[in-house]
Protein backbone atom coordinates (compact mmCIF):
# COMPACT_ATOMS: atom_id res chain seq x y z
CA UNK A 1 0.00 0.00 0.00
CA UNK A 2 1.35 3.61 -1.23
CA UNK A 3 0.97 6.44 1.36
CA UNK A 4 2.24 9.74 -0.15
CA UNK A 5 3.27 12.45 2.40
CA UNK A 6 1.13 14.84 0.37
CA UNK A 7 -1.37 14.10 -2.27
CA UNK A 8 -2.00 16.97 -4.42
CA UNK A 9 -3.45 14.59 -7.18
CA UNK A 10 -6.45 13.14 -5.38
CA UNK A 11 -7.30 16.63 -3.95
CA UNK A 12 -6.82 18.19 -7.82
CA UNK A 13 -9.41 15.14 -8.80
CA UNK A 14 -12.04 16.84 -5.77
CA UNK A 15 -12.21 20.23 -7.62
CA UNK A 16 -10.77 19.81 -11.37
CA UNK A 17 -14.73 20.53 -12.56
CA UNK A 18 -14.47 23.65 -10.63
CA UNK A 19 -10.88 24.53 -11.12
CA UNK A 20 -10.48 24.00 -15.04
CA UNK A 21 -13.01 26.46 -15.84
CA UNK A 22 -11.86 29.27 -14.23
CA UNK A 23 -8.33 28.86 -15.38
CA UNK A 24 -9.30 29.02 -18.92
CA UNK A 25 -11.49 31.55 -18.44
CA UNK A 26 -8.32 33.62 -16.94
CA UNK A 27 -6.36 32.40 -20.25
CA UNK A 28 -8.64 33.42 -22.75
CA UNK A 29 -9.05 36.78 -20.83
CA UNK A 30 -5.55 37.77 -21.50
CA UNK A 31 -5.13 39.48 -18.00
CA UNK A 32 -3.13 37.34 -16.19
CA UNK A 33 -2.22 40.14 -13.58
CA UNK A 34 -3.77 42.20 -10.64
CA UNK A 35 -6.97 41.73 -12.03
CA UNK A 36 -10.60 40.34 -10.77
CA UNK A 37 -9.81 36.89 -9.43
CA UNK A 38 -7.46 38.95 -7.30
CA UNK A 39 -9.70 40.99 -6.41
CA UNK A 40 -11.59 37.95 -5.45
CA UNK A 41 -9.28 36.02 -3.47
CA UNK A 42 -8.30 39.14 -1.28
CA UNK A 43 -12.43 39.63 -0.95
CA UNK A 44 -13.07 35.93 0.32
CA UNK A 45 -9.51 35.88 2.54
CA UNK A 46 -10.15 38.84 4.48
CA UNK A 47 -14.28 37.34 4.58
CA UNK A 48 -12.49 34.27 6.25
CA UNK A 49 -10.36 35.99 8.47
CA UNK A 50 -12.64 38.28 9.96
CA UNK A 51 -9.43 40.67 9.28
CA UNK A 52 -10.03 44.41 7.62
CA UNK A 53 -7.51 44.61 4.88
CA UNK A 54 -6.04 41.47 3.21
CA UNK A 55 -2.76 42.30 0.69
CA UNK A 56 -1.81 39.39 -1.76
CA UNK A 57 1.91 38.66 -3.00
CA UNK A 58 3.86 36.65 -5.05
CA UNK A 59 4.67 34.18 -1.76
CA UNK A 60 5.14 33.74 1.98
CA UNK A 61 9.04 35.01 2.10
CA UNK A 62 7.65 37.84 0.25
CA UNK A 63 4.98 38.41 2.81
CA UNK A 64 7.25 38.25 6.15
CA UNK A 65 9.99 40.54 3.93
CA UNK A 66 7.61 43.13 3.31
CA UNK A 67 5.60 43.39 6.60
CA UNK A 68 9.16 43.88 8.04
CA UNK A 69 9.52 47.14 5.63
CA UNK A 70 6.59 48.56 6.25
CA UNK A 71 7.11 48.31 9.95
CA UNK A 72 10.18 50.36 9.33
CA UNK A 73 12.52 47.49 10.49
CA UNK A 74 15.86 48.38 9.36
CA UNK A 75 19.73 48.05 10.15
CA UNK A 76 20.54 48.12 14.03
CA UNK A 77 17.27 46.42 14.92
CA UNK A 78 16.93 43.34 16.61
CA UNK A 79 13.84 41.04 15.74
CA UNK A 80 13.03 38.25 17.70
CA UNK A 81 11.87 34.68 16.20
CA UNK A 82 11.74 31.28 16.64
CA UNK A 83 14.99 28.33 16.12
CA UNK A 84 12.65 25.66 15.21
CA UNK A 85 11.08 26.53 11.94
CA UNK A 86 11.74 26.90 8.37
CA UNK A 87 14.61 29.93 7.32
CA UNK A 88 11.99 32.22 5.89
CA UNK A 89 11.30 33.50 9.08
CA UNK A 90 15.09 34.71 10.15
CA UNK A 91 15.73 34.98 6.30
CA UNK A 92 13.66 38.18 5.98
CA UNK A 93 14.43 39.83 8.94
CA UNK A 94 18.20 39.86 7.58
CA UNK A 95 17.18 40.81 4.20
CA UNK A 96 15.50 43.62 6.14
CA UNK A 97 19.07 44.48 7.36
CA UNK A 98 18.23 43.57 10.78
CA UNK A 99 19.64 40.95 13.20
CA UNK A 100 17.78 37.99 13.94
CA UNK A 101 17.80 36.96 17.60
CA UNK A 102 16.54 33.36 18.48
CA UNK A 103 14.37 31.87 21.47
CA UNK A 104 13.91 28.23 22.64
CA UNK A 105 10.51 26.09 21.78
CA UNK A 106 8.18 24.96 24.27
CA UNK A 107 8.79 20.84 23.32
CA UNK A 108 4.99 20.42 23.79
CA UNK A 109 4.10 22.53 21.23
CA UNK A 110 6.83 23.30 19.08
CA UNK A 111 6.35 26.92 19.11
CA UNK A 112 8.44 29.83 20.86
CA UNK A 113 8.10 30.31 24.68
CA UNK A 114 7.36 33.08 25.69
CA UNK A 115 9.34 33.41 28.86
CA UNK A 116 12.46 32.38 26.65
CA UNK A 117 11.23 35.52 24.53
CA UNK A 118 11.32 37.56 27.27
CA UNK A 119 14.81 37.23 28.00
CA UNK A 120 15.88 37.84 24.54
CA UNK A 121 14.60 41.61 24.47
CA UNK A 122 16.70 44.35 24.71
CA UNK A 123 17.14 48.38 23.64
CA UNK A 124 17.20 46.79 19.90
CA UNK A 125 14.62 45.24 19.99
CA UNK A 126 11.89 46.25 17.98
CA UNK A 127 9.36 42.94 16.65
CA UNK A 128 8.57 39.22 17.19
CA UNK A 129 8.12 37.11 14.38
CA UNK A 130 6.34 33.75 15.76
CA UNK A 131 5.53 31.06 14.10
CA UNK A 132 2.05 28.72 14.22
CA UNK A 133 3.89 25.97 13.62
CA UNK A 134 2.57 22.61 12.18
CA UNK A 135 -1.19 24.03 12.50
CA UNK A 136 -1.68 25.33 16.35
CA UNK A 137 -1.60 28.71 17.11
CA UNK A 138 1.39 30.20 19.63
CA UNK A 139 0.09 31.48 23.59
CA UNK A 140 -0.66 34.67 22.04
CA UNK A 141 -1.97 35.93 25.13
CA UNK A 142 1.16 36.01 26.89
CA UNK A 143 3.22 37.46 23.95
CA UNK A 144 0.54 39.96 23.33
CA UNK A 145 1.12 41.05 26.74
CA UNK A 146 5.06 40.90 26.17
CA UNK A 147 5.03 43.28 22.86
CA UNK A 148 2.68 45.66 24.77
CA UNK A 149 5.15 45.91 27.76
CA UNK A 150 7.69 46.78 25.49
CA UNK A 151 6.21 48.69 22.41
CA UNK A 152 6.99 46.22 19.96
CA UNK A 153 5.47 45.08 16.49
CA UNK A 154 4.28 41.49 16.30
CA UNK A 155 4.48 39.22 12.52
CA UNK A 156 2.30 36.34 12.54
CA UNK A 157 4.02 33.82 10.32
CA UNK A 158 0.70 31.19 9.50
CA UNK A 159 1.93 29.92 6.69
CA UNK A 160 1.21 26.27 8.44
CA UNK A 161 -2.06 27.77 10.18
CA UNK A 162 -4.42 28.96 7.76
CA UNK A 163 -7.90 28.23 9.62
CA UNK A 164 -6.56 28.01 12.98
CA UNK A 165 -8.50 29.48 15.93
CA UNK A 166 -7.21 30.53 19.08
CA UNK A 167 -9.32 30.83 22.21
CA UNK A 168 -8.09 33.92 24.15
CA UNK A 169 -7.73 33.06 28.03
CA UNK A 170 -7.80 36.54 28.69
CA UNK A 171 -10.97 38.95 28.41
CA UNK A 172 -9.28 41.74 27.34
CA UNK A 173 -7.94 40.46 24.00
CA UNK A 174 -8.78 38.24 21.42
CA UNK A 175 -11.30 34.98 21.59
CA UNK A 176 -12.40 32.92 18.46
CA UNK A 177 -9.60 34.84 16.24
CA UNK A 178 -7.98 33.26 13.28
CA UNK A 179 -4.16 32.44 13.34
CA UNK A 180 -2.84 35.39 11.95
CA UNK A 181 -5.16 38.48 12.99
CA UNK A 182 -3.96 39.11 16.29
CA UNK A 183 -0.83 40.55 15.64
CA UNK A 184 -0.07 43.99 13.53
CA UNK A 185 0.47 41.83 10.83
CA UNK A 186 -0.10 38.46 9.55
CA UNK A 187 1.65 36.48 6.86
CA UNK A 188 0.00 33.46 5.06
CA UNK A 189 2.01 30.85 2.32
CA UNK A 190 0.53 29.17 -0.13
CA UNK A 191 3.36 26.88 -1.57
CA UNK A 192 1.98 23.39 -2.99
CA UNK A 193 2.97 21.93 0.44
CA UNK A 194 0.83 23.75 2.67
CA UNK A 195 -3.05 23.22 3.85
CA UNK A 196 -4.40 26.18 2.03
CA UNK A 197 -2.52 25.77 -1.49
CA UNK A 198 -1.95 26.83 -4.92
CA UNK A 199 -0.58 25.50 -7.89
CA UNK A 200 2.62 27.40 -7.57
CA UNK A 201 3.87 30.23 -5.26
CA UNK A 202 1.36 32.30 -3.74
CA UNK A 203 1.12 34.65 -0.76
CA UNK A 204 -1.28 36.74 1.86
CA UNK A 205 -0.33 39.76 4.30
CA UNK A 206 -3.53 40.90 6.52
CA UNK A 207 -3.63 43.50 9.10
CA UNK A 208 -6.92 45.70 10.74
CA UNK A 209 -4.17 49.00 10.53
CA UNK A 210 -5.96 50.95 7.37
CA UNK A 211 -2.48 52.87 7.40
CA UNK A 212 -0.23 49.78 7.40
CA UNK A 213 -2.65 48.07 4.47
CA UNK A 214 -1.70 51.44 2.36
CA UNK A 215 2.15 50.73 2.82
CA UNK A 216 2.05 47.20 2.55
CA UNK A 217 0.17 47.72 -1.13
CA UNK A 218 2.66 50.56 -1.93
CA UNK A 219 5.75 48.43 -0.80
CA UNK A 220 4.84 45.11 -3.24
CA UNK A 221 4.26 47.19 -5.94
CA UNK A 222 7.69 48.97 -6.06
CA UNK A 223 6.60 51.40 -4.01
CA UNK A 224 3.92 53.09 -5.92
CA UNK A 225 0.02 53.87 -5.64
CA UNK A 226 -0.21 54.75 -9.15
CA UNK A 227 2.04 53.77 -12.25
CA UNK A 228 5.35 55.07 -12.75
CA UNK A 229 5.07 57.29 -9.56
CA UNK A 230 6.98 55.73 -6.64
CA UNK A 231 7.29 57.04 -3.51
CA UNK A 232 9.55 54.55 -1.77
CA UNK A 233 11.90 51.80 -3.05
CA UNK A 234 9.68 48.94 -2.76
CA UNK A 235 9.70 45.14 -4.04
CA UNK A 236 8.07 43.56 -7.38
CA UNK A 237 5.62 40.92 -5.70
CA UNK A 238 2.11 39.74 -7.31
CA UNK A 239 0.15 37.24 -7.20
CA UNK A 240 -1.14 36.32 -10.65
CA UNK A 241 -4.80 35.78 -11.57
CA UNK A 242 -4.56 31.68 -12.15
CA UNK A 243 -3.10 31.15 -8.74
CA UNK A 244 -6.03 33.74 -7.16
CA UNK A 245 -8.85 31.87 -9.01
CA UNK A 246 -7.59 28.27 -7.85
CA UNK A 247 -7.42 29.94 -4.03
CA UNK A 248 -10.76 31.11 -4.29
CA UNK A 249 -12.07 27.69 -5.00
CA UNK A 250 -9.65 26.01 -2.67
CA UNK A 251 -10.77 28.31 0.34
CA UNK A 252 -14.45 27.53 0.00
CA UNK A 253 -12.96 23.88 1.08
CA UNK A 254 -10.68 24.78 3.67
CA UNK A 255 -12.52 24.12 6.82
CA UNK A 256 -13.63 20.82 5.76
CA UNK A 257 -10.09 19.69 4.63
CA UNK A 258 -8.64 21.18 8.12
CA UNK A 259 -12.01 19.03 9.91
CA UNK A 260 -10.26 15.75 7.83
CA UNK A 261 -7.22 16.39 9.34
CA UNK A 262 -8.41 16.75 12.90
CA UNK A 263 -10.37 13.49 12.47
CA UNK A 264 -7.25 11.41 10.78
CA UNK A 265 -5.05 12.95 13.87
CA UNK A 266 -7.73 11.17 16.34
CA UNK A 267 -7.18 8.03 14.70
CA UNK A 268 -2.83 8.33 14.98
CA UNK A 269 -3.64 9.47 18.83
CA UNK A 270 -5.39 6.37 19.38
CA UNK A 271 -3.39 3.55 17.40
CA UNK A 272 -0.21 5.20 18.60
CA UNK A 273 -1.33 5.56 22.30
CA UNK A 274 0.83 2.83 23.38
CA UNK A 275 3.96 3.53 22.00
CA UNK A 276 3.50 7.09 23.26
CA UNK A 277 2.71 5.29 27.50
CA UNK A 278 6.31 3.05 26.74
CA UNK A 279 8.03 6.35 26.23
CA UNK A 280 9.18 5.26 22.83
CA UNK A 281 7.24 8.38 20.68
CA UNK A 282 6.08 11.79 21.73
CA UNK A 283 2.75 12.34 20.11
CA UNK A 284 1.26 16.10 19.37
CA UNK A 285 0.02 18.16 22.36
CA UNK A 286 -2.91 20.29 21.66
CA UNK A 287 -2.88 23.67 23.75
CA UNK A 288 -6.15 24.42 25.61
CA UNK A 289 -6.04 27.61 24.19
CA UNK A 290 -5.59 26.84 20.08
CA UNK A 291 -7.84 24.58 17.50
CA UNK A 292 -4.84 22.25 16.04
CA UNK A 293 -5.46 22.35 12.32
CA UNK A 294 -2.58 19.59 11.78
CA UNK A 295 -0.73 20.46 9.17
CA UNK A 296 1.88 17.99 9.63
CA UNK A 297 1.79 15.11 12.22
CA UNK A 298 4.63 15.70 13.39
CA UNK A 299 5.71 13.20 16.29
CA UNK A 300 9.13 12.93 18.45
CA UNK A 301 11.14 9.72 18.28
CA UNK A 302 13.11 7.96 21.20
CA UNK A 303 12.95 11.12 23.59
CA UNK A 304 14.44 8.90 25.92
CA UNK A 305 18.06 8.74 23.81
CA UNK A 306 20.45 11.42 24.21
CA UNK A 307 20.76 11.55 20.65
CA UNK A 308 17.11 10.32 18.70
CA UNK A 309 18.09 11.47 15.43
CA UNK A 310 20.00 8.29 14.38
CA UNK A 311 16.68 6.00 15.65
CA UNK A 312 14.58 8.45 13.50
CA UNK A 313 16.35 8.92 10.35
CA UNK A 314 16.24 4.56 10.64
CA UNK A 315 11.98 5.10 11.07
CA UNK A 316 12.02 7.05 7.81
CA UNK A 317 14.02 4.94 6.09
CA UNK A 318 11.53 1.82 7.50
CA UNK A 319 8.35 3.66 6.30
CA UNK A 320 10.25 4.40 2.85
CA UNK A 321 10.85 1.12 2.18
CA UNK A 322 6.80 0.15 2.81
CA UNK A 323 5.91 3.12 0.36
CA UNK A 324 5.38 5.25 3.09
CA UNK A 325 6.24 9.37 3.04
CA UNK A 326 7.62 11.16 5.81
CA UNK A 327 9.58 14.27 6.21
CA UNK A 328 11.94 15.69 8.68
CA UNK A 329 10.38 19.01 9.55
CA UNK A 330 13.49 20.35 10.79
CA UNK A 331 16.75 18.56 10.63
CA UNK A 332 18.67 21.66 11.40
CA UNK A 333 18.13 23.99 13.79
CA UNK A 334 18.55 27.41 12.54
CA UNK A 335 20.89 28.76 15.08
CA UNK A 336 23.48 25.60 14.40
CA UNK A 337 22.75 26.55 10.50
CA UNK A 338 25.61 27.17 8.30
CA UNK A 339 25.02 31.17 7.50
CA UNK A 340 24.91 31.81 11.08
CA UNK A 341 28.23 30.16 12.30
CA UNK A 342 28.77 34.11 12.41
CA UNK A 343 26.96 33.97 15.39
CA UNK A 344 29.01 31.56 17.25
CA UNK A 345 26.24 29.94 18.86
CA UNK A 346 26.46 26.74 20.79
CA UNK A 347 24.74 23.32 19.98
CA UNK A 348 23.05 23.65 23.93
CA UNK A 349 22.23 27.76 23.12
CA UNK A 350 18.60 26.17 22.18
CA UNK A 351 18.33 22.84 23.94
CA UNK A 352 15.02 22.09 22.86
CA UNK A 353 14.87 23.15 19.54
CA UNK A 354 17.72 20.95 19.07
CA UNK A 355 15.88 18.37 20.78
CA UNK A 356 13.20 18.50 18.56
CA UNK A 357 15.59 18.25 15.37
CA UNK A 358 17.16 15.41 16.77
CA UNK A 359 13.63 13.82 16.86
CA UNK A 360 10.55 15.20 15.30
CA UNK A 361 9.61 12.93 12.08
CA UNK A 362 6.11 14.18 10.26
CA UNK A 363 4.28 11.52 9.33
CA UNK A 364 1.02 11.72 6.75
CA UNK A 365 -2.24 13.47 7.85
CA UNK A 366 -3.94 15.39 4.88
CA UNK A 367 -7.58 15.25 4.27
CA UNK A 368 -7.00 12.63 1.03
CA UNK A 369 -6.22 9.77 3.39
CA UNK A 370 -8.64 6.73 4.35
CA UNK A 371 -8.61 4.87 7.46
CA UNK A 372 -7.18 2.02 6.12
CA UNK A 373 -3.45 3.73 4.96
CA UNK A 374 -3.86 5.75 8.47
CA UNK A 375 -3.80 1.92 9.85
CA UNK A 376 -0.91 0.51 7.99
CA UNK A 377 1.63 3.30 8.77
CA UNK A 378 0.63 2.64 12.52
CA UNK A 379 1.07 -0.85 11.87
CA UNK A 380 4.64 -0.30 10.13
CA UNK A 381 5.65 2.25 12.84
CA UNK A 382 4.97 -0.44 15.35
CA UNK A 383 6.41 -3.04 13.60
CA UNK A 384 9.78 -0.96 13.22
CA UNK A 385 9.96 -0.20 17.38
CA UNK A 386 9.68 -3.93 17.56
CA UNK A 387 12.21 -5.18 15.53
CA UNK A 388 14.14 -2.12 17.38
CA UNK A 389 13.14 -3.01 21.18
CA UNK A 390 16.78 -3.45 21.91
CA UNK A 391 18.22 -0.46 21.21
CA UNK A 392 15.27 1.54 23.58
CA UNK A 393 16.01 -1.49 26.11
CA UNK A 394 20.09 -1.17 25.50
CA UNK A 395 19.24 3.33 26.41
CA UNK A 396 17.03 2.17 29.37
CA UNK A 397 19.99 -0.02 31.45
CA UNK A 398 22.65 2.19 30.04
CA UNK A 399 20.53 4.82 31.99
CA UNK A 400 20.09 2.48 34.82
CA UNK A 401 23.28 1.92 35.58
CA UNK A 402 24.52 4.98 35.10
CA UNK A 403 22.19 5.98 38.34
Amino acid sequence: MRVPLLDLPSQYQQIQDQVEPVVLDVLRSGNYIMGEQVKLFELKAAEYLSVKHTISCANGSDALYISLLALDIKAGDEVITTPFTYIASSESIDQAGATPVFADIDLKTFNIDPKKLREKINSKTKAIIIVHLFGQCCPMDEILSIAQEYNLKIIEDTAQAFGATYSSLDSNNFNKAKAGTMGDIGTFSFYPTKNLSCAGDGGLICTNSDELAKRLRRIKAHGSERRYYHLELGVNSRLDEIQAAILSIKINLIDKWNKQRMINAELYFKELADLEAEGTIKLPEIADYSSHIFHQFSILVGTRLEDSSKLRDQLKEFLASHEIGSEIYYPVALHLQEVYKHFNYKPLDYPNARKASHSVLSIPVHPELNQEQILFVCKTIKDFFKQNKNVLEADNLTKSLSH
